[in-house]
Formats: C-alpha cells, structure tokens, sequence
C-alpha cells in the first residue's frame, strides 16, 4: 500500500456514502490541530530573541515554554472532556469557541511588554487550547470504525509535525526580519478566521449504538469515567510510556533549537529552517507510519499496534545521543532526522488504544487524562526542568550545557520504550471489540 492509499484509507468511514463527510472532517480537523500546535510551539523558536528582549534566565524560559501552558491546559481538560461526552454537546461548537480564544491570546503574546505579561498570555493559549484535542477524538472515534482508527487518529495526528515544522519557519523567519512579537501576531490571526467558519464546513453526528449496546441514559460520572479510564493495566502503561515520550519530547523540543543557536551557531530563522524541514518531515512520515504499521499488524495480533513504538524509541536512543554530540551542524540535523521519525511514531497506536481500553462514553475522558499527563509532566516540566538543568550545569561546562542535558535526555528514552513493549502484552486481554 502507498502512502497516499494509506492516507486514504485513513479517511475512509464504515460506509461509502459517509466517505466524504468523514474525509472533510479529517482534513479540517488536521488543518486546527496544525494551528492547535503552530500557536503552542512557536514560542520556542522564539525563546533566545525573547529571552535577549526581556532579560530571562533558562529557567525562566522553561516556564514560559513549558508550565504556563501546561497547568491550564491540563486541569481544564477533565471538565471540557466530561463536557464533551456529553450526547447533548455539540463538539464542532466547542472546538471552533476553544480556536478563537487560543488564536486571539496567541495575538496578545506578541503585544506583552515583560515577562508577567507574556506569561499570563500564554496561559490564555493554554485555556484554549484545552478544549480542542478531547473533542476532536472524540469525533473522530465516533465515526471512524476500529480497523481504521489508528490510521484516522494518525492523521489527526500529522498536526503535531506539520503546526511545528510552521511555528520553527515562520516564526524563526519572521523573527529574524521583524522581531518576535510580529511573529506571534501573524501566526495567531488565521485561527480566528478559521473558528468563524468552522462550524459551516463540519456538521456535528453523533454515532448511533447498536441495539443490543448500553442503554444511552448510562452516562458516567467524572468518577466513574475515571474509574472506567483507569481500569485497565494496559491503560497504565500507556499512560507512563506517552507522559515519559512527551516530557523528553518536550524538552528536546525546546532546547535542541537552543543548542543550535548556542554551539552552532544558527540564528533563529536558520534554526527554524534547517531544523523545522528536515524534523518536521521526519516527524510527518513518522507519525503516519506509526498508524499506518498499527492498523496493519494490529489486524493480525493485537499486541503489534504498540511494537512501532517500543521498538523504534529503543532503535532511536544511541542514534539521538550522537546528533547531540557531533560538533557539525549538518551532520547533527542528519543524525536527528531517524529518531524523530521514531519517536513521532507512537501517536496513532497511542490514542487508538487508549479509545479501545474504554467504551464510547468515556472516550474524550480517556483522550483528556491523557492530555492532562502528557501536558503536565511532559509539557510542563520538561521544558522546565531541561532549563533547571541547564543552569546547574553552566558554572562547570559554560554554553555547552544544554548539550550535556540533551545527552541524558537521549538516553532517557529507554523508559517509555519499556513501558510501550509492557503496554503491548496486555492488549489481546484488555481491548474491547468496538
């Protein structure tokens, strides 16, 4: 199968004659989550510009790209998820409200005059962007059939590469030619167009039980979905093995673009260019391929919808370090491109086992609590304690500390490895059928 079979198959529905209803609703989704990610991520391309304007430490960086966002961002994902359950909610409303507040403080952290500022308009992208990802798997495992929903979930899923491949472009090239905060400013204004017309190019379906299903007025309590979330050992794993991916994931993130400024050299549009091509493409094929081989195998053992992962984070650990070490640039981005094809490849698997541990009324619940952990711990304090880090580090290795903590942080990579191929021999016993 080629990709573009794979991509199709992706956006296939159950029947034919909702064929182009769920392809429409894939791609306008895709097109939110891209802003969903170019909004959150654009700031870290932005950190050294803004840390030079603003007179911040690293760790005052780590705060800005990390915990700002992620506090809000995850504790109001629980009740927006519980929310989104609902059968009365109307999910393209919700994610269309959750794009215009996002996208407009998006706007505002290119108007804030010090570091409070800045930090109180992040933490208003986080607020938005809360609302966007539970809703969206929601819909999607709603109308996509099981066979297919790793593959559905991936593309969904490309937003990540793809929003901060933009975020590394266009604000690395836009900083470069007119500062920062224009760069926030023109990245934010296309997701307030887009929530104005969004709720006319997606409809709203809610997918019908069969008959012999659960009666629809059993609706869980946030207890009893949490309960329902966390009722499975494979769950648990999952969820350890994605909040471990997303905590180095995160910081990497971050500090990779600092180190490439600090010890190479690069300016920040040349950072956002060479890096966000060449990792945004890597993270593209990746997270395509990581739904593409779980569908595929998935049909044959179950257990193989999360081989993807815990083979490819062992296989990209040593390769990662020596991107990491190597003193020339070029050779550097080369050496990162694999493991960021790997390590990108867990999404689909992921979240289309999260949804399958669950039944349908928790599933915006199970996609929140994982959010809210990978947010939390990855988003949150890996960016944060990377900076932490990298301050100790600097009175005996100067520049070069950020170099030394990415080193850990390659290796570190074992751990969610582990917990993937753990996750991986509960599936059989714990996935349900729909």
């Amino acid at each position: 199968m080629s990709q573009n079979d794979a991509m199709a198959a992706a956006a296939a529905a159950p029947a034919d004659r909702a064929v182009t209803p769920v392809r429409r609703m894939l791609w306008v989704l895709l097109a939110v989550y891209i802003l969903n990610f170019l909004d959150r991520q654009i700031v870290n391309i932005l950190a050294e510009p803004i840390a030079r304007d603003l007179s911040l430490s690293d760790a005052d960086i780590g705060l800005l790209t990390g915990l700002a966002f992620a506090l809000f961002y995850t504790f109001l994902g629980i009740p927006i998820a519980r929310y989104a359950d609902k059968p009365s909610t109307n999910r393209i409303g919700l994610i269309s409200v959750s794009l215009a507040i996002w996208s407009g403080m998006t706007v505002l952290c290119g108007m804030a005059q010090n570091f409070t500022q800045l930090l109180l308009a992040r933490i208003g992208v986080g607020v938005g962007e809360a609302g966007c990802t539970p809703a969206a798997h929601s819909l999607i495992t709603d109308r996509v059939e099981p066979a297919k929903r790793a593959s559905a979930i991936a593309f969904y899923g490309l937003g990540i590469p793809i929003g901060s491949l933009l975020g590394l472009i266009v604000g690395g090239l836009i900083a470069d030619e007119w500062g920062w905060r224009v760069a926030f400013m023109v990245v934010g204004v296309p997701g307030i167009l887009l929530a104005l017309v969004l709720p006319m190019m997606i409809k709203e379906v809610r997918h019908k039980a069969p008959t012999d299903a659960p009666a629809p007025a059993e609706e869980f309590s946030v207890g009893g979905a949490l309960k329902e979330v966390f009722g499975t050992r494979a769950f648990v794993y999952i969820a350890i093995a994605a909040s471990f991916t997303a905590f180095l994931g995160y910081g990497k993130g971050v500090w990779a673009l600092i180190l490439f400024q600090r010890s190479h050299g690069l300016s920040p549009g040349e950072t956002g260019l060479l890096l966000g091509v060449a990792l945004g493409i890597a993270g593209i094929f990746g997270t395509w391929l990581g739904g593409y081989l779980a569908d595929r195998f998935g049909r044959v053992d179950r257990r193989h919808m999360l081989t993807t992962p815990a083979v490819g984070m062992a296989i990209a650990a040593p390769i990662l370090f020596l991107g990491y070490w190597v003193d020339e640039w070029h050779i550097a981005i080369a050496l990162l491109f694999i493991p960021t094809v790997l390590n990108a490849a867990y999404y689909g698997p992921t979240f289309a086992c999260v949804h399958g541990l669950v039944r349908p009324q928790a599933r915006a619940m199970a996609s929140a609590v994982m959010l809210f952990l990978q947010n939390l711990i990855g988003l949150g304090l890996g960016p944060l304690l990377f900076g932490i880090a990298s301050e100790m580090l600097k009175p005996s290795v100067g520049v070069e500390s950020v170099r030394y903590v990415l080193y850990g942080a390659a290796w570190l990579g074992l751990i969610p490895a582990f917990f993937f191929w753990r996750a991986s021999l509960r599936l059989n016993a714990e996935l349900k059928s729909g």
